[in-house]
């Protein structure tokens, strides 16, 4: 089940970490099983629900800033600090499962870490990013929980040791930092989304 609350937000803080992945598990052995089939339903629809926190946060970004369109910001890009977390085992033609997962964890700590940004940025909806970084602890956890019942260590690291947020010369280079962390985090989802979908199509 996904965990809710104050305890779910300690849970997923204490839980963060990207963990060693094992190779060779079986996990296609598990396309039938029950608990893992609900686990990737679940997921899916959380997965679903938080990319559409981040395309409501890109549409007031939109609004606000007039920051809309990504080829026209391309060239700003260049001077900026913005991490893109990647997930290259997550695409169809390199899929693995287990370094899938793991990529999934260490990006949603990324992110999870680079929405103050927007919370800055954003100040009216903070709200809207505490929930969207409240999810994100949760799917991380519960992605970590699946992984451990499949027998696959962990390893966590202290909490302290979180990335420093990216740090921005003007405030319009701030605005296009916060456009491209969303931009990013939408199609670093709809990647992990299509990684949970193909695993749950075997």
């Amino acid at each position: 089940a996904v965990p809710t609350g104050g305890l779910a937000l300690l849970l997923g803080v204490l839980l963060w970490a990207p963990w060693r992945a094992l190779h060779g598990a079986p996990l296609t052995e598990l396309s039938g099983d029950q608990d893992f089939q609900l686990f990737l339903q679940r997921n899916l629809e959380f997965t679903r629900k938080i990319r559409g926190d981040v395309a409501e946060l890109r549409r007031v970004v939109c609004d606000t800033f007039q920051l809309c369109k990504e080829e026209e910001l391309l060239l700003v890009r260049q001077d900026l600090d913005v991490a893109q977390a990647p997930l290259e085992q997550c695409h169809r033609r390199t899929f693995q499962a287990e370094t899938c997962f793991s990529q999934i964890r260490a990006g949603l700590r990324i992110y999870h870490g680079s929405l103050a940004t927007i919370q800055d940025l954003l100040p009216g909806h903070a709200g809207l990013v505490e929930t969207l970084q409240l999810d994100m602890a949760n799917l991380s956890s519960n992605i970590q929980q699946q992984m451990e019942d499949l027998g696959l260590a962990t390893v966590t690291y202290p909490t302290e040791n979180q990335d420093p947020l990216p740090t921005f010369s003007s405030g319009f280079y701030h605005q296009v930092g916060g456009f491209f962390i969303l931009a990013d985090f939408q199609r670093f989802l709809e990647t992990a989304y299509r990684a949970l979908r193909h695993l749950a199509s075997l």
